[in-house]
């Protein structure tokens, strides 16, 4: 909150001659007007009405821009100050104007006289008065006067001045005391930066410029830093920085802006203590697009530093790799990533898929597009979505081998590596690349709870557990959901599943692959009825996703209405006349109407096209019913998890 400002009329004087006329927004030195920007004289004006005092950052943001503007404070406050000392000519070292105090903000130090103040009279008003009187004596007197209250008032002044520059020196080091103090930083955000180019079709951008910066800090084993997935939940908040902290629990913050002008590219970064507000470092990076990386690169090496985490010289080496990448190359591949983070149906992996392969297309040696394309075919291959794994994984396996082949240290190539083999029932080299990966990336929660599936797939639940929560403790607001739902689900825990997941619905309410999982838990847990309503609101927003279907017919069938299951499982028919539609859906289908011969005859099917529904059959609750058929034994086998 801005405290009030002393209540002043203009002029104001300070120093030997210096004068601000508010009315006319002027600066003035003896009858001389000076040049001061208007940004520069409003801070000096509010300096000026709240002398003596310290004046916040926040609270000059908020009074000469607004509060609800996002501005690059440090750099705009630090630029406007730095122009009222030239043209007062001040030494920021040695101030006699405007006293920087660490860490808090500005505080006006000279002392300041208002000539209307002067006890409700100014000169002219004694003197016209006294001359009007035609008594000269009475002039004297009252210029005698005036001149001992102001020299009254300058003495108090300056020793006011005086005690407010020990004070504030004593606040000072007691900051640097207190900093030497402060508690170490083992963990830390990166907030969304803020898209200031003011084109809103940029904001892509700036979301790939926060992912790739999380990315290369948690390549640090020493620090924990929260994935991507639960910062965005923060984007364009108007949260204070210590509750987002303690939403996240993180000992500290990165928050910036990034700007694009053309080619170039602008990134303003700072650090932020999570408990105090505390911003004890930043800078400003400007360089052309196609150094991006580089900038990415400097910023993280930066933070590193400043909060003093140890780095290895194999961290140090992956942190400062910055090849340099063609500008048009580098806006195909953050236009993917884009597409790809908001994608709710297959045409939308579809299009992101496209911008990617059109990275390759002008650079086929950029290995994060060929990442890209990895990470796309094995969203398309999964059940939801729906395309033949014969064909996904293979292309999704080979972009992947050849990410490597460019950049052997990306880690999400190894975890979809991994995913690939576990789907094909590879488990031990499954295994491996997980664990490369979590060697590469030790706070990359996507390989930790990659591991966990693994571990839940080969039937080690209170493992996998244990590997969920580190993963949630690395993104606290995305494993809580749909991710750690599933774990819960297959360990048959459908009560703590459904609460995750409306604590994710909550937030975003048409997150399909969330309402999908809610279907599954309630079919679980004995509720068909329940289920229904999330799942034919799954189907609708996923354009008629097979997955989301099969499991819809599945609630019918246990609800008892089996004609309606009926009447899906003849559209799904239909459908796979035309075009690929999984086994998965049929098997959940007839599972749900109780035919489990039909069942069978589809889990033969899911074997030969390797379905993806084979790698949870250990633990996954639907065919629960069916364990103690020698075919369910038989397929354990076969899919080597017996």
């Amino acid at each position: 909150m801005i405290p009030q400002p002393i209540k002043v009329r203009q002029p104001i004087r300070f120093g030997e001659d210096f004068e601000v006329d508010l009315a006319a927004r002027r600066l003035r030195r003896g009858s001389h007007p000076l040049k001061l920007e208007r940004i520069p004289l409003e801070i000096l004006v509010l300096l000026l009405e709240h002398r003596s005092e310290i004046v916040t950052r926040d609270e000059i943001v908020a009074k000469v821009w607004g509060a609800s503007v996002f501005l690059d404070t440090d750099n705009s406050i630090r630029g406007a100050v730095r122009k009222i000392r030239q043209v007062l000519k001040d030494d920021p070292e040695f101030p006699r104007f405007i006293q920087t105090v660490t860490g808090q903000g500005y505080r006006f130090i000279a002392p300041v006289v208002n000539p209307e103040e002067e006890n409700g009279a100014d000169v002219s008003t004694v003197r016209g008065e006294k001359e009007s009187q035609g008594d000269t004596r009475g002039l004297v007197e009252g210029d005698r006067r005036l001149r001992t209250q102001r020299s009254v008032r300058w003495l108090v002044a300056g020793a006011a001045a005086v005690l407010a520059l020990l004070a504030s020196t004593y606040v000072i080091f007691r900051g640097h005391a207190a900093g030497a103090k402060a508690p170490k930083i083992n963990s830390l955000a990166v907030l969304p930066l803020k898209n200031l180019t003011g084109d809103p079709s940029q904001e892509y951008f700036a979301d790939g410029m926060t992912e790739e910066l999380i990315s290369r800090l948690s390549t640090i084993r020493g620090l924990r830093v929260v994935s991507r997935t639960s910062v965005m939940q923060f984007k364009d908040a108007r949260i204070a920085v210590p509750q987002i902290a303690r939403a996240l629990g993180v000992d500290a913050l990165v928050e910036g802006s990034v700007i694009r002008d053309g080619d170039r590219v602008r990134v303003h970064a700072q650090l932020i203590r999570g408990a105090t507000d505390e911003h004890f470092w930043s800078e400003t990076y400007d360089r052309e697009l196609g150094h991006a990386l580089g900038l990415e690169s400097d910023i993280a090496q930066a933070i590193a530093a400043k909060v003093q985490v140890t780095v290895t010289g194999e961290e140090r080496q992956r942190l400062a790799a910055a090849p340099h990448v063609a500008p048009e190359v580098y806006e195909s591949y953050l236009k993917g990533q884009g597409q790809f983070r908001n994608g709710r149906s297959r045409a939308d992996l579809e299009k992101s898929l496209a911008f990617f392969e059109d990275a390759i297309h002008k650079d086929p040696t950029f290995a994060p597009a060929y990442l890209g394309v990895a990470t796309a075919y094995d969203s398309l291959s999964t059940v939801f979505f729906g395309l033949p794994p014969q064909e996904t994984r293979a292309k999704g396996m080979a972009a992947a081998r050849k990410a490597l082949e460019l950049d052997p240290d990306l880690a999400q190539a190894h975890v979809l590596l991994a995913v690939v083999y576990q789907r094909q029932w590879l488990w031990s080299d499954a295994e491996t690349e997980f664990r490369w990966a979590l060697r590469l990336r030790p706070n990359d929660a996507v390989a930790h709870l990659g591991m966990a599936k693994w571990l839940l797939a080969e039937g080690r639940t209170e493992e996998a557990m244990e590997w969920s929560k580190r993963a949630r403790e690395l993104d606290p607001l995305a494993v809580t959901g749909t991710d750690l739902a599933w774990i819960l689900f297959s360990a048959r825990r459908y009560e703590e599943a459904i609460r995750e997941l409306h604590a994710t619905l909550a937030v975003r309410p048409n997150d399909a692959l969330a309402l999908w999982y809610l279907g599954f838990s309630f079919v679980g847990k004995g509720n068909p009825q329940d289920a229904i309503p999330p799942l034919e609101r799954a189907v609708s927003i996923s354009d008629g996703s097979p997955g989301a279907i099969g499991v819809l017919a599945r609630a019918y069938g246990h609800a008892g209405r089996r004609s309606d299951a009926l009447r899906l499982i003849d559209g799904l028919s239909r459908r796979r006349q035309k075009e690929y539609v999984p086994t998965a859906p049929f098997v959940q289908a007839y599972v749900g109407l109780g035919d489990y011969d039909q069942a069978f005859a589809w889990f033969e099917r899911a074997y030969q096209e390797k379905s993806n529904i084979l790698q949870w059959i250990k633990v996954e609750p639907f065919p629960d019913a069916m364990r103690k058929d020698p075919r369910f034994t038989n397929l354990l086998h076969r899919v080597g998890l017996d």
